[in-house]
């Protein structure tokens, strides 16, 4: 027979009138219960957005981007070409140059980010779906097209396929033995026209200063030759990304960085981690800060039955069966608030993920509602933050209670 946790039932579970310790154990329970619910709920918002970002960046990431160490390009050779394409598990390899050229359209202007692919880039990802308006294809018969992001063609108004005004670009000549441009602005700035095809709409950085041109136009505009500045890997299905990242890294070298779709954008994501790890800690501590009611209802209980300790304790009760009673008091209040919490904020989390109740309010956001996403590991270390608190702040009244003096309180 487990005597502490009959005698802690006992306690929770007495049907005498309301008094101040019930109605302080009533209250710890619902600071307990509202801080789990809040807890989950925020969490499994923070573990959406992180999703969204990923699925958001996966519309035009490649699986795995080769990028020079040092350098923003590097030569492309038949023996750097052989060595990836020869790489099991490379089922597709997208030559790309990207750098930053002057947009011209019309009496507007603005730097945007060129970014100059290979005909089977729209193979590496699928950006196709992102296209609010034209066509994706960069290349139509002997036609160069561009693909515009929205903010991009929002600030400058441009209108598709306009053959009479078309996009011009420009970038500043490199000139062989000369570190600045030339005074006559018809020999500082290589320029060249292209079409615009389609307007993408991805995520908000891309959008606000992104063009997709073909690679042949970004090496006359650039004059790059053989040179890129990334190759972008799709891996097959039937490899693993990170195998097949390792066998990469071994082969190029210490001279060229293998980067997967989440090592791309390292600081973002980390940032989300960051401030989900900061939440986290808040709300913990605001559940500390509700859990307090415990220490005090327990404090109180302890007081309130002090005869009926000097009693357990007379007829051969141990203390720590006593510390124990009433620590698994403590316990249970924490339990039944916790998973009150737990239910109710997965609850919600279900109802947002199936009706979509809360939006993001925002005409232009890329989702209508707030995303969501429960993750085990979170349940988890919420279940140990209340454990730790429900020790924390019961085990004080507990001792006092294995301390109590039987002769003064017989």
């Amino acid at each position: 027979m487990n005597v502490p946790l009959l005698i802690a039932k006992r306690y929770f579970l007495s049907k005498k009138k309301r008094n101040i310790i019930t109605i302080i154990s009533n209250i710890s329970m619902v600071g307990v219960a509202v801080g789990t619910m809040a807890l989950i709920v925020v969490l499994s918002v923070f573990n959406g957005l992180e999703d969204l970002v990923r699925s958001l960046y996966g519309k035009s990431d490649p699986n795995l981007a080769i990028t020079a160490v040092q350098g923003k390009s590097f030569e492309m050779t038949p023996a750097l070409l052989a060595k990836v394409q020869n790489t099991p598990g490379v089922a597709l390899l997208t030559e790309v140059i990207e750098d930053n050229a002057l947009l011209q359209y019309h009496d507007r202007q603005m730097v945007v980010k060129m970014r100059g692919l290979s005909e089977n880039y729209f193979g590496q990802s699928p950006i196709d779906s992102s296209i609010k308006a034209g066509d994706h294809r960069l290349r139509r018969g002997d036609l160069e097209y561009a693909l515009v992001g929205e903010g991009v063609q929002h600030e400058l108004s441009i209108t598709l396929d306009n053959r009479l005004a078309p996009l011009k670009l420009l970038y500043p000549r490199q000139v062989p033995g000369r570190k600045t441009l030339s005074i006559n602005p018809d020999q500082a700035f290589n320029e060249e026209n292209i079409l615009a095809g389609g307007i993408f709409q991805i995520e908000q950085h891309l959008d606000d200063s992104y063009l997709f041109v073909p690679l042949s136009f970004a090496q006359r505009l650039l004059n790059y030759g053989n040179r890129r500045t990334a190759l972008y890997v799709r891996v097959g299905n039937s490899f693993k990304l990170d195998n097949v990242k390792e066998e990469l890294r071994e082969s190029l070298g210490s001279g060229f960085v293998v980067q997967d779709s989440d090592e791309q954008h390292v600081s973002l994501l980390k940032a989300i981690k960051i401030e989900k790890l900061f939440v986290f800690i808040t709300f913990a501590f605001i559940l500390l800060i509700a859990s307090l009611n415990i220490f005090f209802s327990l404090s109180m209980l302890v007081i309130d039955k002090r005869k009926d300790i000097a009693v357990l304790l007379a007829m051969g009760a141990s203390e720590q069966t006593v510390r124990r009673s009433f620590l698994l008091v403590g316990a249970i209040v924490a339990l039944v608030g916790a998973v009150s919490g737990l239910v109710l904020g997965v609850t919600i989390c279900w109802a947002q993920q199936t009706f979509h109740i809360v939006s993001m309010g925002m005409a232009t956001s890329i989702v209508d509602s707030y995303p969501v996403k429960m993750q085990a590991a979170d349940i988890f270390f919420i279940c140990l933050a209340i454990i730790a608190i429900t020790l924390a702040v019961s085990i004080r009244p507990a001792l006092n209670a294995g301390r109590m003096d039987v002769k003064e309180n017989l």
